[in-house]
């Protein structure tokens, strides 16, 4: 079955930067769209970033465009979030998430989920 396993979280200052990590397992993501969400506490899930495996087409929320990059591994399986410039408001528990098809940013269109990864940005 599918496995979503994310990593790299963790706690650091205003300013600074992260790597977070989705090994993905299971099956073949050629055709899939893979995307990170973040959910803060009282907060609804939202979406941060998205890659179309394949052609590596990419969409960023706007809030984290000029700082978050996404990427894929395609020997590892693995897709990245490499996020710099971190500020306060990006404390979050960050998901990463895959769906068959197109890229989109709605949470609903997702039909796998890792267990998330905890980031938290001290001000």
């Amino acid at each position: 079955q599918v496995q979503l396993v994310e990593s790299g979280g963790g706690l650091v200052q205003a300013g600074g930067s992260l790597r977070l990590s989705c090994a993905a397992s299971g099956r073949t993501f050629s055709m899939y769209a893979m995307g990170w969400f973040r959910q803060a506490p009282g907060k609804e899930r939202e979406f941060v970033a998205t890659i179309f495996w394949s052609s590596g087409n990419i969409y960023y929320a706007d809030s984290v465009k000029t700082r978050f990059t996404i990427s894929r591994d395609n020997a590892k399986n693995t897709v990245y979030l490499q996020m710099n410039s971190l500020k306060p408001e990006d404390t979050a528990v960050y998901y990463c998430a895959a769906k068959p098809g197109d890229p989109r940013s709605s949470r609903w269109t997702y039909d796998y989920w890792g267990q998330g990864t905890q980031v938290t940005v001290s001000s």
